[in-house]
């Protein structure tokens, strides 16, 4: 999953809600180094993310993606997730999508002082370029993967990835509306290893293959 899902997951504990940023930079185990908070929201963060691609749904629809785009489907689903949780915004939240995303940004800003130099980083472009906001716009999934393919080695195999996948845009659709109520339960069920010591951040990684 992508920011947006990551921080409506986490809502509305601030140090989950920087947990669901810090996910994506901080590496290796969590020793104390963090506030608690801040370490139950990275778990949380690795939870959905081992949650999603091990999910029946998810692993379906990266099947069904072209052979040329297989490779990179994990990252054009985090992206389209977002753009389809930000479409169907009102199923998942009773808060308005503008606001809750000012909401983020404020509450990001209030825990800056606990992040890494990485998460800082995107916080700054998160919030000058409304990067939630942005994604209900579906345009923004291709540009932004194009943007990611910019970092890999040998050429950018995702420059022209808006003509290969909009044929596939309401599979990806369909596929979000059957597995994010899934996450949801997930992530509202008890107990909740994130919540625990650093000795139960190897159970949080759920087989749901049968899901």
């Amino acid at each position: 999953m992508n920011f947006l899902a990551h921080f409506q997951l986490a809502w509305p504990d601030p140090q989950r809600v920087a947990g669901g940023l810090e996910g994506d930079y901080y590496k290796g185990p969590l020793r104390g180094e963090l506030p608690p908070g801040i370490e139950q929201g990275v778990r949380l963060h690795r939870a959905i993310d081992a949650f999603t691609d091990s999910h029946a749904t998810v692993q379906r629809l990266r099947r069904d993606f072209p052979p040329e785009l297989r490779r990179y489907a994990g990252i054009l689903i985090d992206l389209g997730f977002d753009h389809f949780l930000s479409k169907h915004w009102g199923r998942y939240s009773a808060i308005p999508l503008e606001e809750f995303t000012s909401g983020v940004y404020r509450t990001l800003q209030g825990q800056a002082g606990h992040l890494s130099a990485g998460a800082r980083r995107m916080l700054e472009r998160l919030e000058e370029y409304d990067i939630l906001g942005l994604y209900r716009d579906w345009d923004t999934v291709p540009a932004s993967a194009a943007r990611i393919g910019q970092r890999l080695r040998r050429g950018n195999p995702l420059r022209d990835v808006a003509r290969q996948l909009d044929p596939h845009r309401d599979a990806m659709e369909q596929a979000f509306l059957d597995f994010y109520p899934h996450l949801q339960a997930y992530c509202a069920a008890t107990p909740q290893p994130w919540n625990q010591s650093a000795t139960a951040e190897s159970k949080i990684a759920p087989g749901a293959k049968n899901a």
